[in-house]
């Protein structure tokens, strides 16, 4: 078993403007979340989200506190949300044991446990991706699935957007201290997300992309409304999304991803949208 981290550092609107295709991959893209019998993460100073994924097959994976946490349990000061998106799993949060199948999410609230992650059957292990960011008061463990969740239908086949937002870790459904979470699904023959596009400045966002065929890719938009970036990416990768950039995206085939959000409000409505035809 092994934990793999790196620290992402914040970039500067202006600054980001210069950056080549090498650079906004490096400092936005998380290109591996998952890998056998490994936790991967990163450490965002957005927030200071941690974005990661655990995928046990041969053994089981304790969550482990990272050096930059400075702290004896990776929950001592920290909530989390977890989705499996693999085969069915564990979760032992502490002396407490919470099984995950396909698309059901788990949210854990800070305090001193070890946490650690288990698959069910080798042959199909599971995969828990994770958003985590810094809380300040605890809130109760608590497993929830999508008949948990409040469920926006929006867009049209027309307009290539027909999806459902299933806000599943959000204020509506549970308490939480500053973390939002869903799963937006695309119906089929749709590929665009979050459009019209917007932009939230009091919290950044992290996008998790998965069901998209191995021989299809994703085109993330980021950046400011006038001055917008690209990124290409495959199914089972993660973007980080500053406060002050856009966050959607198209793709060759219809797909679902997971997002994340922590910063100093709750307010899922909080947004400030774009014209379509003001992007740039």
């Amino acid at each position: 078993m092994k934990t793999h981290y790196e620290i992402r550092y914040a970039a500067h609107p202006e600054d980001a403007k210069s950056y080549d295709t090498t650079r906004i991959r490096r400092d936005f893209l998380i290109e591996k979340v998952f890998s056998a019998d490994e936790v991967n993460m990163v450490y965002s100073l957005y927030d200071r989200m941690i974005v990661g994924g655990a995928m046990p097959v041969g053994e089981a994976l304790p969550l482990e506190a990272i050096d930059p946490l400075k702290a004896p349990f990776f929950l001592t000061r920290r909530e989390i949300g977890i989705y499996n998106v693999g085969g069915s799993g564990i979760v032992r949060a502490g002396d407490t044991l919470f099984e995950l199948n396909y698309k059901e999410a788990l949210y854990l609230g800070s305090g001193d446990r070890m946490v650690v992650f288990e698959s069910k059957d080798a042959a199909k292990p599971a995969k828990f991706y994770f958003n985590s960011v810094a809380a300040h008061r605890n809130y109760p463990d608590k497993k929830v699935t999508k008949a948990d969740a409040v469920v926006a239908e929006m867009g049209t086949l027309e307009g290539s957007n027909h999806r459902h937002i299933n806000k599943m870790l959000v204020s509506q459904v549970l308490p939480t201290c500053r973390l939002q979470m869903g799963m937006t699904e695309l119906a089929s023959g749709s590929v665009w997300n979050t459009m019209p596009a917007h932009v939230h400045s009091r919290r950044m966002e992290a996008y998790f992309y998965f069901e998209l065929p191995e021989e299809h890719a994703i085109c993330h938009f980021m950046g400011p409304v006038n001055e917008t970036r690209h990124i290409w990416m495959k199914g089972d990768q993660a973007v980080l999304s500053p406060e002050w950039s856009i966050h959607s995206a198209a793709a060759t085939h219809n797909y679902t991803f997971i997002w994340g959000m922590g910063g100093e409000n709750q307010d899922y409505g909080d947004q400030d949208f774009s014209l379509i035809t003001d992007l740039k």
